[in-house]
This record gives structure tokens, C-alpha cells and sequence, in this order.
């Protein structure tokens, strides 16, 4: 089943333009909790919370192509301290948003009790596959979050992930469920696709959702994942993966074997 023919519910969903979307739940300090279902899975999750949800739409689009480029030190320090839980890790990408032509460079670091506080600017579309001119910002989140030097140094493009997203706004708890579809990664010249998977994301100040409470009943839990962690462990097997090798073994196992075979 394809993204197109998954969703058909999109539609009938009441919309909201972004300046109200983030007003209401920006949630830059949030709570993120993750799901890897089948894309069929998904589209139950939406008929489930159509009548109480609200769909991001801008210009009449529902449905947003999505495109991120994960930098890091040659060494991978962003991907080691993540593979190693250090609490001084950090992450950072430029996000092109292919339907406006928008793109942002953003620095995510952790927060307090198991939350992400993602920083974000506006980044010249031309200079997406650079840190460039956004290299005071990055230093100015390093600096206020106490991050080591090591992990400013000759940021360079690592990861390209690239996918299909819609974003529901959830009134009673004002918070974010997105599901990303037709996922792609790629490193090297070479690419790695889950055409027939999605993962789901709630986005909560705290407390669970109603998405996470329908998604626990259908016996699905929370998963760690992280599109650049996962994904560069799914191409290079040297890494350490501890905290993904679940999810590599269950769902990237057949993708992994075509691509070292192929």
C-alpha cells in the first residue's frame, strides 16, 4: 500500500495553517515518542483520530515532501555521543521543505526529564548542503548548552534522509502526531528505502497522547530510533548501535543484506 492510497482521510480533515499549528503546539521543548508500524497501521491510526484532530495545510497541501541533511565532525562525534547516551550530545541538520521551497538549519540537544529542545533559523536554500553562514548559530546553541568544542569542528554533510509527512494537531492536548512514509536514507551514493513502513511521532508537553493510548492498544510501543543515528548504522556495520539494534534487526535486516549484496 502506497502513501497516496493510505491516507485518503487527509482530506476530509479540518486544516490549519502553520502560524496557528505552531501558536498552539510548537513544543520546541518537547517530549518525542516513536513508532515503526506498517503504513496500513497508520491509516488506522488516522481514521482513529480523524474526528478529533485538525491537519496541518498550507496552500492546500496535506501531504509534504521533506528533506534533511545530518552534518558531523569526521570523527561522528554527533553519532557516537548519541550511540553512547552522552548527555552533552547533539544533533544537527538543514530541513528543506521541497513543496514551499522553505529551508532551516536546526541544532536539537537534550532537555530535561527525557525531552528534545530543538533550535531552528531560517537557512539560504542554496547553502543546504552547508552549515555556512548558520555556523554563529550553531556556536551560539553549543555555548549555551555547555557543549565541548570537539563537536563544533569541520561539521561536514554525512546522511541525506528524505520521506512523505503529514502533521495532525490534536485539540485536547495540543499536541503533534506526524507520520513520515516512503522513507529513504542516503549516505555515499548509495540508498536505503521502507517503502511499505511508517514511523509515527507524538509530540507531547508531558502525558501521552491519545494517538500514543490507541497505538498502545493496538499493542505497539515507542521505539529507539533516530533517522540519522539509525540510518548511518544501517550503512556502516562498524558503528556501535546498541541503542538501535533492535530496530536494525527487525526492520532493517532485509534492506541491510540488499545493499551489501547488491
Amino acid at each position: 500500500m502506497t502513501a497516496g492510497t493510505a491516507f485518503p482521510a487527509l482530506a476530509a480533515l479540518p486544516g490549519i495553517g502553520l502560524a496557528e499549528l505552531d501558536a498552539r503546539a510548537a513544543l520546541q521543548s518537547r517530549v518525542d515518542r516513536k513508532y515503526i508500524v506498517p503504513v496500513a497501521e497508520a491509516g488506522w491510526l488516522l481514521l482513529r483520530l480523524a474526528p478529533h484532530a485538525v491537519v496541518l495545510d498550507i496552500d492546500g497541501i496535506r501531504h509534504f515532501t521533506y528533506e534533511s541533511l545530518y552534518f558531523d565532525t569526521p570523527d561522528l562525534s554527533s553519532y557516537l555521543r548519541t550511540a553512547y547516551r552522552h548527555r552533552r550530545r547533539f544533533k544537527i541538520r538543514t530541513r528543506t521543505y521541497a513543496d514551499t521551497g522553505s529551508c532551516w538549519l536546526e541544532v536539537k540537544v537534550p532537555g530535561p526529564r527525557g525531552s528534545t529542545v530543538k533550535y531552528r533559523v531560517p537557512h539560504d536554500l542554496e547553502q543546504r548542503d552547508t552549515v555556512g553562514a548558520g555556523r554563529a548559530f550553531v556556536e551560539e546553541v553549543f555555548g549555551r548548552h555547555g557543549l565541548a568544542a570537539d563537536g563544533r569542528a569541520d561539521l561536514g554533510p554525512v546522511l541525506r534522509t528524505a520521506y512523505l509527512r503529514f502533521t495532525l494537531l490534536l485539540p485536547d492536548s495540543d499536541s503533534r502526531v506526524t507520520v513520515d512514509t516512503d522513507l529513504r536514507w542516503i549516505a555515499g551514493g548509495r540508498e536505503l528505502r521502507l517503502p511499505a513502513t511508517a514511523i509515527v511521532e507524538t509530540k507531547t508537553g508531558a502525558a501521552a497522547s491519545t494517538a500514543d493510548r490507541r497505538l498502545w492498544r493496538r499493542g505497539h510501543r515507542p521505539v529507539a530510533i533516530s533517522k540519522y543515528a539509525t540510518g548511518l548504522a544501517a550503512f556502516r556495520a562498524d558503528l556501535p548501535a546498541a541503542p538501535w539494534r533492535r530496530v536494525l534487526r527487525r526492520h532493517f535486516t532485509a534492506v541491510r543484506e540488499e545493499l551489501h549484496h547488491g
